[in-house]
């Protein structure tokens, strides 16, 4: 059926005759006239619910006028479904942190010592020392999302850095810093495989790639990280998850367990190789692989049910120039090469966590006066349980022993270190948000000033509250 209002058009045309439209007032007329019956049509449409039938009349010959058309309204079924809507840029981007808050407390041993001679202090925790009180260790914001199916995002600053050398050797605290921020471009529909594109791990070092807010003990030990100190560089790594890995991965994050964070069970990256936000100082890159394959050993029997294994490997070549106490980077690169292994049997109730890794590095030799390469060497064995309810919530008692001899080319002049350390703690989790580490370290180190000979011995007494957001 057609429409009614371009029929009654037509009707109303043609019953005006060619000769009648000659001057301008008849054209008026005829104007207003067809003003009217289209009201009228309208009128009419809206008091009806189906349009009257319209006779066909013949178009007129003279004078041409363009007919008005009214689409029909689309039958139902052709009506296109509602989409989808559109996610917004809030409900893709998710933030998250942490916050550790420290007390130590030197309870015996080299708090003080005479210029020349080591003072027990400890390369990750500036809050070990004389005159110390609380102190924010980390103060982290995680801002990370998905831009689409392909590609996601992740960033991550610390507000809890220091700088040195101001007024007199005093340091300041709580200040910004970069530490992470790159791009994950997934290779695949399952995101089996991804590029990583900026800041970000290195893979080398289980521990180093556990995220502080999920490790057990309050520092990494000083031969694994001393192959990464801040563990991060730019770069662009490549990682690897087979489905069976990542399968074993998930039951255990369901199962509570501290994880190294999803990494991949294979990795090779290529990175400046300088250090964490410092510039590139030669035309050398750093190449790191490594791989992990966690095993299930439920296949062993019902003792064995749940229980995981993990173990893997890693290896780092790198040219590096340190920082000189003069000011700038050595002149010549040093070679900064090692090879780690790592394996650990997750708590269920008890677990078993070891790393260790061999090579050479830069490293001050006094009597010569100058940076070398030398040997280096060390790692940690630890030991730990897991008890899942109790009046006081989750708990995890630890045990760990660690030992490194080598340079630490994150200081200035790549100073030795000599770390013979033994820890013992326990973590409680009163309340999901809340984290509360009580440890005492029995400590035998050199401290890493090269101006300061001899190792200092003591021991500590450490507490760490962590609240994550």
């Amino acid at each position: 059926m057609k429409p009614l209002l371009p029929a009654a058009l037509a009707a109303s045309f043609a019953a005006v005759p060619p000769a009648a439209a000659q001057t301008v007032q008849e054209l008026q007329r005829q104007i207003d006239e067809l003003k009217a019956v289209i009201a009228e049509m309208k009128a009419q449409q809206s008091r009806t619910a189906a349009p009257a039938a319209a006779v066909p009349v013949p178009r007129p010959a003279a004078p041409p006028v363009p007919q008005l058309a009214a689409a029909a309204p689309p039958p139902a079924a052709a009506l296109p479904a509602s989409l989808p809507k559109k996610k917004a840029w809030y409900d893709r981007i998710t933030l998250r942190g942490y916050t550790q808050m420290r007390l130590n407390e030197i309870v015996s041993g080299d708090r003080t010592a005479p210029d020349g001679v080591a003072r027990l202090r400890s390369v990750h925790d500036g809050g070990i020392g004389d005159d110390t009180g609380f102190t924010f260790r980390r103060i982290r914001l995680v801002l990370q999302g998905d831009l689409n199916d392909r590609v996601s995002f992740y960033l991550q600053p610390d507000f809890a850095q220091n700088v040195a050398n101001q007024s007199v050797g005093e340091r300041r605290e709580s200040f910004l810093q970069l530490r992470d921020a790159y791009a994950d471009v997934f290779l695949d529909a399952d995101k089996r495989f991804r590029l990583r594109f900026g800041q970000s791990k290195v893979p080398f070092g289980w521990e180093n790639l556990q995220s502080s807010s999920n490790r057990l003990t309050l520092d990494r030990s000083d031969g694994i990280n001393s192959a990464v100190p801040s563990e991060r560089e730019i770069g662009i790594v490549a990682y690897y998850t087979p489905a069976r890995t990542q399968a074993i991965w998930d039951r255990l994050q369901a199962d509570g367990q501290k994880l190294f964070g999803n990494y991949g069970a294979f990795g090779l990256g290529v990175f400046n190789g300088q250090g964490v936000n410092r510039e590139e100082a030669n035309d050398a890159v750093m190449v790191t692989a490594m791989a992990t394959w966690p095993i299930a050993l439920d296949a062993l029997g019902p003792a064995f049910a749940g229980q995981v294994v993990e173990i893997g490997g890693a290896a780092i070549r790198n040219r590096i120039q340190p920082e000189v106490r003069g000011g700038g980077v050595s002149d010549a690169p040093f070679d900064d090469d090692r090879i780690g292994l790592h394996a650990i049997l997750y708590p269920r109730p008890f677990g078993v966590q070891a790393e260790w890794n061999w090579g050479r590095g830069p490293e001050y030799d006094r009597r010569a006066g100058r940076i070398v390469e030398r040997s280096l060497s060390g790692g940690y064995v630890q030991a730990m349980a897991r008890v899942r309810r109790s009046p006081f919530g989750p708990f995890m008692p630890y045990a760990r022993w660690q030992r490194y001899r080598g340079g630490w080319k994150a200081a200035l002049n790549a100073p030795p270190l000599d770390t013979e350390e033994l820890e013992l703690g326990i973590e409680f989790q009163p309340t999901p948000p809340l984290e509360l580490t009580i440890a005492y370290a029995q400590m035998d180190r050199a401290e890493a000033d090269e101006r300061r000979t001899g190792r200092a011995e003591g021991s500590v007494l450490r507490t760490q509250l962590q609240w994550n957001y």
